[in-house]
């Protein structure tokens, strides 16, 4: 991709794409699935080095990211403003100077995800434009709460405006190979969505093998995720090459099966700029350009944001700026 189909790429609109209806649960392709651990972690040593990308062609990759980040805050003291906040940074990600000098307009981040409590704030605030709220949900993070309440709980976001809701899965379920159960599970979170799209949540870093992650990504998937997701970015390991390897594979076999595409997330530990940009060489090596739009691609970030946005001023000016002025709020 150069420079300039990149700066396009980041102001296209979220492109129309048939939501995965899921299929029936198929144990024989889910028992079939492997994962040689050394030849994964083989193949994600060669990213970093192998994908450089310097100067323009470096600023049209991290405008990219941009269109692609869920800015997210998911704390115990969110309050009212800082969701606003939030929001205008998500309006405006980048000061208006530095895009005229990068040639871009229209530049807005992919989603504001937010708890339950503060989904109508986000929606007043995003109103007109266009940027989904999502919300995470059933019990988030742990993913613990009673079944009838985490349900209950998908259908209040929808209610309040949630557009996206982030889900978690019930580890033991995994841990314990139980992949009727999940599959059962991911298809009544599903339907509790409706209109909203869903993404499945693996908490990876519970899961115990990347074997477990390989399987868990195709059950949810069979069971209908429009998006498997790393991490609640709650965890003590999030998102990593190795696990977002395997998920991304997963996704191809279940594109390949089936013809539905499936979008991914990785959440949790990426705030630096040139960790996006190896991301992003991940996804269009391993999926194609097709992945590289807001409907199939997303990180789960906020800090990101500051260091890609402090990427871009030192392309511009030669300078680094303080990062204090390029806070969230």
């Amino acid at each position: 991709m150069d420079s300039q189909t990149a700066e396009r790429s980041a102001q296209l609109p979220q492109l129309a794409e048939p939501r995965n209806p899921g299929m029936d649960l198929d144990l024989d392709w889910v028992a079939a699935v492997q994962a040689n651990t050394s030849a994964i972690e083989r193949r994600c040593a060669t990213l970093p080095g192998r994908r450089s990308v310097k100067k323009d062609h470096q600023a049209a990759w991290l405008l990219k990211a941009i269109s692609l980040i869920d800015l997210t805050t998911l704390s115990g003291d969110d309050t009212e403003g800082r969701v606003r906040r939030l929001c205008a940074k998500a309006r405006q990600p980048v000061s208006a100077g530095l895009l005229r000098n990068l040639d871009m307009e229209g530049l807005t981040t992919g989603a504001v995800c937010v708890y339950h409590d503060m989904i109508p704030t986000a929606v007043k605030a995003l109103e007109g434009t266009g940027i989904p709220v999502a919300a995470v949900s059933t019990g988030f993070p742990a993913g613990l709460s009673p079944f009838h309440l985490r349900v209950a709980e998908i259908e209040e976001s929808v209610k309040d405006g949630a557009e996206e809701i982030d889900i978690v899965i019930t580890r033991r379920h995994v841990l314990q190979g139980n992949w009727q159960a999940l599959y059962d599970e991911m298809k009544a979170f599903r339907q509790a969505c409706g209109d909203a799209h869903v993404k499945a949540i693996l908490a990876t870093g519970e899961l115990g093998s990347l074997r477990n992650v390989a399987r868990a990504s195709l059950v949810c998937m069979m069971a209908g995720a429009d998006f498997i997701k790393t991490s609640t970015g709650k965890e003590s390991v999030n998102a990593t090459l190795p696990v977002s390897l395997v998920m991304i594979r997963a996704i191809r076999d279940y594109y390949d099966h089936t013809g539905y595409r499936v979008g991914y997330k990785p959440a949790g530990g990426i705030s630096k700029a040139k960790d996006a940009l190896v991301y992003l060489a991940l996804m269009k090596d391993e999926l194609g350009d097709r992945w590289l739009q807001p409907d199939l691609f997303r990180f789960g970030a906020s800090s990101l944001l500051n260091d890609i946005e402090r990427q871009l001023e030192h392309h511009v000016t030669g300078a680094y700026s303080a990062g204090y002025r390029h806070a969230m709020g």
